[in-house]
């Protein structure tokens, strides 16, 4: 073998780093300016310091009319989980038909990295399909939370799962009713979790193994994550459960102090805001917002410094910057999953709770509040809607259910409007952003998108000849349905219907809709051809006018009544009817013709209870599964119908009756299943 010589050694060894080098600059270039910082990473759904502030700079003052360029989008499945993002990675939850996912993808490209199943779906056609809370990303490590209560870790290049806890199994209770929805706090080696359990409301997790290193407190849980701040030094860990403010040292569990905040059943879900000594907390439900002080004083650890009604946070959390509040001022009872929330986009004064600002959408609403603020805007001031905000660079960014994005200055003078571009429009969106290393990632329940709200320019030329623009995302254009078909909503969709409700929708469906088509269908005997027509076709073509009135019953009549009459109902009723008749009394075989129609009868019925089923979901009804299970009920009174009256005298009259008592025995069963389920 020849022999190097030193200098040939080297200027090769020179060579050779100087291409080393050369690499390492051209990768990191080309990725400009999404260059590894981890003080611009995103590791939980706050963002670093659980305060919705990113510390980048540089993010562009406005954008073009196609908006900002968007690096990449992707199908993703149901869920409300937003994004983490650390380095050049992103990972969330989702769900599809298979099951529960936490994705871990590419932040750059939107590609998959792998993923790691924990469940089955959750309630995949409900209201609230898919898990609700957000991942956290903490010293190579995932944590997530799933809407059963399932905790788990995973190593964050591979997706091993590390450890998991079921946390109503470990601690022996229910969980909140509409899912575990708390992402797991991590902060000094422990993952801190409402629980809302006895003597386990709050727990702390070892963030290495899943042991639990403290449990505390008998209060039921709510929606919020646990709060990690500073007071005097000292770290602590606050706790909104379901009716009450609680604080405990975040090494030892012991519990400091504990705020009442209601009595019943209540819920929080936003974040509260602090700045020490100062505590600011939201509620909704039109319930305003809380300004409390810590003090040094045992006896006297917190005390309430006043509540005001200016801003309530439902489910979208306000930022706080240079001493003033931002955020949406939820004016409804509850946020809604059908149609966009209404209320007022505000900035108030963070010490004195008085209002900087508001842009609202001018709509009256109904308050049962004589003290309640007034729904404001300026008639030059554009509609903000329902948006989450994120705060970074002097500028809020907000994306609203509708999906669309919005760029403002954050100032208490004014709104400043900046810029604005739909994104993922077509229907409600409730997840919020992540802002990366400028790239802001937004996702809704079936897609994701990955924007670089920075300078174009500092884009390399081949990730700007990749970019796409606005319009190049899937969208659709979005339609108010429920402001058409209900005409009047239910104030509180998922509360039980009251007793004068449900006995007014009972008797409009029967003696209003049900005995006025009968008299319809009786003057239609006037008709040659339909008097000559059979017995089953007459039928037929009554339960066709109580099915089409019905389904308009909703509409027409709650804007006449001033109520929320829902007759839809009848509507199943109606394709029960003929399904039971044709199909289920039939004692002699069927001509091909009545195998037809019998077809056609349970196609109808199929049909009929899978339109109300999936109409009821979208507009966020309670409903949607209760009068589904009555018909067994009725089954005994068809077939009286059919049977015990046949050969009596007086057969339309037992028919009419029998067919009454089916309908009352469809309908008041139904209410039962509803009371006792839910109670």
């Amino acid at each position: 073998m020849p022999r190097t010589s030193p200098s040939h050694f080297l200027r090769h060894l020179g060579l050779k780093w100087f291409t080393l080098c050369g690499v390492a600059l051209l990768s990191v270039s080309c990725l400009q300016p999404l260059v590894a910082d981890e003080r611009f990473d995103w590791p939980g759904i706050r963002g670093p310091r659980w305060d919705g502030i990113s510390d980048e700079s540089g993010i562009a003052d406005s954008w073009p009319a196609q908006g900002p360029p968007v690096l990449w989008t992707r199908e993703l499945g149901q869920g409300y989980s937003a994004f983490i993002a650390w380095g050049d990675r992103i990972a969330t939850q989702y769900q599809s038909l298979s099951g529960q996912y936490l994705i871990c993808m590419n932040a750059n490209t939107g590609k998959t990295l792998w993923e790691y199943r924990y469940a089955w779906a959750y309630d995949p056609a409900g209201v609230y399909p898919g898990p609700r809370a957000t991942p956290t990303y903490d010293d190579g490590l995932i944590y997530f939370a799933s809407p059963a209560g399932l905790i788990g870790c995973l190593d964050s290049n591979t997706g091993t799962l590390q450890w998991s806890v079921d946390l109503a199994e470990t601690f022996g209770c229910e969980l909140t009713g509409f899912g575990y929805a708390c992402s797991p706090t991590v902060v000094d080696g422990l993952v801190v979790l409402p629980v809302g359990c006895a003597n386990a409301s709050m727990v702390a997790l070892e963030a290495k193994t899943g042991q639990v290193k403290w449990r505390s407190g008998d209060d039921a849980g709510s929606y919020a994550p646990a709060f990690p701040i500073t007071f005097e030094g000292r770290s602590r860990v606050l706790g909104y459960l379901e009716n009450v403010l609680v604080c405990h040292d975040l090494s030892t569990g012991q519990l400091l102090w504990r705020h009442d905040l209601s009595q019943g059943y209540d819920e929080h879900s936003s974040w509260p805001l602090y700045r020490e000594p100062h505590l600011w907390i939201s509620s909704p439900f039109r319930a305003g917002s809380e300004m409390l002080e810590l003090t040094s004083d045992p006896t006297a650890s917190v005390r309430s410094l006043g509540k005001q009604s200016l801003m309530s946070n439902d489910i979208f959390s306000s930022v706080l910057i240079d001493g003033a509040i931002y955020g949406f001022d939820v004016r409804e009872a509850q946020a809604k999953t059908h149609r966009s929330t209404r209320g007022v986009f505000r900035c108030i004064d963070f010490m004195t709770g008085e209002e900087c600002w508001s842009v609202g959408d001018g709509r009256p609403l109904r308050q049962n509040s004589t003290d309640a603020p007034p729904v404001t805007a300026s008639q030059d001031t554009p509609l903000i809607g329902h948006a989450t905000v994120i705060a970074v660079d002097g500028k809020l960014i907000l994306f609203n259910d509708l999906g669309e994005l919005i760029l403002a200055r954050a100032t208490r003078e004014r709104y400043e409007e900046l810029a604005r571009v739909s994104v993922l429009s077509g229907e409600i969106s409730w997840t919020q952003p992540a802002l990366s290393h400028g790239r802001l990632f937004v996702r809704n329940q079936s897609r994701a998108a990955c924007l670089f709200l920075g300078d174009p320019q500092s884009l390399q030329q081949n990730v700007r000849s990749r970019a796409m623009t606005t319009a190049e995302i899937p969208q659709t254009a979005y339609f108010d349905w429920a402001s058409v078909i209900l005409g009047v909503e239910p104030e509180y969709a998922f509360d039980l219907p009251s007793m004068k409700w449900l006995t007014l929708w009972f008797q409009i469906c029967l003696l209003g809709i049900m005995c006025g088509c009968l008299l319809i269908t009786a003057m239609l005997t006037v008709i040659p051809n339909f008097r000559k027509a059979s017995r089953l076709s007459r039928e037929t073509t009554f339960w066709a006018i109580v099915f089409l009135v019905g389904a308009g019953g909703t509409t027409f009549l709650s804007p006449m009544l001033h109520e929320f009459v829902f007759t839809w109902p009848v509507c199943l009723f109606a394709v029960f009817q003929p399904f039971i008749d044709r199909i289920v009394l039939k004692r002699r075989p069927m001509a091909g013709h009545e195998r037809f129609q019998s077809g056609l009868s349970c196609v109808a019925f199929l049909g009929g209870c899978l339109l109300y089923f999936l109409t009821c979901r979208r507009l966020s009804l309670v409903f949607e599964w209760v009068f589904l299970g009555g018909f067994f009920a009725a089954v005994p009174f068809s077939l009286a119908a059919r049977h015990l009256f046949r050969a009596r005298r007086w057969y339309p009259f037992w028919q009419v009756l029998a067919t009454a008592l089916a309908f009352t025995a469809f309908f008041w069963s139904s209410v039962v299943y509803l009371y006792l389920r839910v109670r």
